[in-house]
């Protein structure tokens, strides 16, 4: 089939680099406009329209896909199918009847849990012991089309969201490409969700990446492992921001009042309003990161100091 791919993040290109391997043409790929990065705010091209650029494929960054330019010059290219993968913008309807096989969206859940722009983060922050990826018929709804495949993905006790979709990305690259294969040979159809077991990703914020010291340990270990590597946990110290690295809950250790600290030369300790946790990587404002004790010999916290 001729394709034109749309993604964006880096969690895009291993579905890029399973597409130009398989029997499929690739002849354009969609992704957001070029976008102002660093210091000195210089446009950067997304990841995927990077591994585009370099591998001599056409490059569509409209404002919106609704834009009639954009519209014009998918019908002309014409393709049979777009595959898509995290490409960041709702698309309507004027463009998903353009190809004959419709858009087929690569999401990392297991459809119709965790619909939205955040799945993996929220099945990390939500103590789910089992995940994965679904190949769906995409449709002017919020991830509800009709479901071609999936698989499945243990979470691990000490997955971040990092960790979690590193790994999906490889395996679902696999299962999109199998997908665009039965599609084109007519072996598949598509299975309407069911109408149970819905729930719903909403992009985590920094404001939601706040460590909250007066919940369990279990629940502070879930929402730093989600919030990491984005938007990254952070806490107050000395009414300072600090982001902090995956945590490890310590059972039966020294019960401490929610966010009071307990140093020694070989960790840090937090309270909790169960089990103390022990602090992991530590990166103060406009400091490098850090291992706890070493953040901990910096700043030599007296009994009066705590995290908030």
């Amino acid at each position: 089939m001729r394709l034109v791919f749309a993604g964006t993040p880096e969690v895009a290109l291993p579905s890029l680099d399973a597409i130009a391997a398989s029997r499929h043409e690739l002849v354009a790929v969609v992704t957001r406009p070029d976008a102002p990065a660093g210091r000195g705010q210089r446009l950067v091209r997304s990841p995927a329209g990077a591994w585009a650029d370099e591998h001599g494929v056409e490059v569509l960054t409209p404002a919106k896909p609704r834009d009639p330019e954009f519209l014009e010059r998918l019908g002309a290219i014409a393709p049979d199918c777009v595959p898509v993968v995290a490409y960041g913008a709702l698309v309507p309807p004027a463009a998903l009847e353009i190809p004959r096989f419709g858009w087929v969206n690569l999401h990392f859940s297991l459809l119709p849990a965790w619909r939205g722009a955040a799945p993996v983060q929220h099945a990390v922050w939500h103590g789910d012991e089992v995940t994965g990826a679904s190949v769906f018929q995409l449709e002017a709804g919020l991830d509800t089309g009709p479901v071609f495949g999936t698989l499945v993905e243990p979470i691990k006790p000490a997955d971040t969201s990092g960790d979690l979709l590193d790994r999906l990305a490889v395996d679902g690259a696999g299962l999109l490409v199998t997908v665009l294969d039965a599609i084109e040979e007519g072996a598949v159809t598509p299975v309407p969700q069911p109408p149970d077991g819905v729930s719903l990703a909403p992009k985590i914020t920094v404001e939601d990446a706040q460590v909250r010291w007066d919940t369990p340990a279990f629940a502070v270990d879930r929402l730093v492992r989600a919030a990491t590597p984005a938007p990254g946990a952070w806490t107050t110290f000395r009414g300072d921001r600090v982001k902090l690295g995956p945590v490890s809950p310590l059972p039966g250790g020294p019960k401490l009042a929610p966010g009071d600290l307990l140093v020694d030369k070989k960790q840090v300790l937090v309270g909790t309003t169960t089990d103390p946790v022990i602090l992991g990587e530590v990166r103060a404002a406009g400091k490098k990161a850090m291992s706890a004790v070493d953040w901990a010999r910096g700043v030599r916290p007296g009994s009066e100091d705590r995290l908030v």
